[in-house]
């Protein structure tokens, strides 16, 4: 067979080798690639792997030996999934791999917001220490996560996970989710309610086109003020420029974001906005994560050709 991996690049940092996909025939590596290229690099290929590029019915019809679609992610949004079942085209995506990472991740984002680690290392480093009178320094506010609330927004694995984690905070957690479950150390809270009784807001929840933007306007004004905003999903949940809006007009006391509408970051208006802290989609990579990823993607492609696929999102 013949495979191909459109974004190599995500993958391979640090020294990744991606040769245990020989096992199963031709492999073809790009270490990145762009929309337009996405047709001609596909070419005769039976599988395909990558992370974020849009697999769509255009794509799908120009590629005819196309079998198996593998992600290199959990979500699935760049994919026309119902398209792909009806081609006879089997995606998978990567489950649950980047759980304890993100939640990791989430957990350091929250922290620095209220430790403000970073703006305290700045001033030591800046010599700002050195001045003081004081053996201390109070130049930048902090607070205690103890007796906080936060509200999480789907409540799948990484929600769950940073549940658990602000629980062993002593944080009281509330969860809005479609789906809710049994779990009496949470509240199960509407949508309105949670935007109005958090201390930070933290979303974990798939994009859809039910909830593209759900934290606009609208909703920010519901917040309760000074909340922090967390964001460690998909960029497209966020109106951005009504986040602006609500950090400069204090009604968020700032915001702490992985991903952005549109990645890797162009003229983004949050770029520069004093209290948004943004780092770069890098919540799922580190190293024994990426492993994982990797060993998680073989297993669905052995699946597959086994005739028992796993973590399949291409249904009827």
């Amino acid at each position: 067979m013949k495979i191909v991996v459109l974004e190599a690049g995500v993958m391979t940092p640090g020294g990744l080798s991606l040769d245990v996909y020989n096992q199963f025939g031709e492999v073809v590596l790009y270490h990145t690639t762009k929309q337009n290229q996405v047709i001609e690099r596909i070419g005769d290929a039976d599988i395909i792997l990558l992370n974020k590029l849009i697999i769509d019915k255009e794509v799908m019809d120009a590629c005819k030996n196309l079998k198996y679609i593998g992600l290199f992610a959990t979500g699935f949004n760049t994919i026309d999934v119902k398209y792909a079942a009806k081609k006879g085209i089997t995606v998978c995506n990567a489950g649950n791999y980047s759980t304890n990472a993100v939640a990791q991740h989430t957990m350091a984002l929250i922290l620095n917001h209220f430790s403000q680690i970073a703006n305290y290392h700045n001033a030591v480093q800046s010599g700002l220490w050195d001045k003081s009178e004081l053996t201390t320094l109070y130049d930048f506010p902090t607070d205690e996560l103890f007796g906080k609330t936060i509200g999480i927004i789907g409540y799948g694995n990484i929600g769950k996970r940073v549940s658990d984690l602000c629980l062993a905070f002593g944080m009281k957690v509330i969860i809005y989710t479609r789906t809710p479950k049994q779990d009496e150390n949470v509240e199960f809270v509407s949508f309105e309610s949670l935007l109005e009784r958090s201390d930070i807001i933290s979303l974990h929840c798939p994009l859809t086109d039910q909830n593209r933007l759900m934290m606009n306007e609208t909703a920010f004004n519901k917040c309760k003020k000074g909340a922090l905003l967390i964001n460690t999903a998909r960029g497209g949940l966020v109106d951005e420029n009504a986040l602006k809006n609500a950090v400069e007009s204090g009604r968020l006391s700032g915001a702490a974001l992985d991903a952005i509408t549109v990645e890797p970051m162009r003229n983004c208006v949050l770029k520069g906005v004093n209290n948004i802290v943004i780092t770069p989609h890098c919540a799922w990579a580190p190293m024994s994560t990426r492993i994982k990823l990797l060993n998680i993607t073989v297993d669905c492609i052995k699946g597959w050709l086994n005739g028992n696929p796993v973590n399949v999102v291409s249904k009827l």
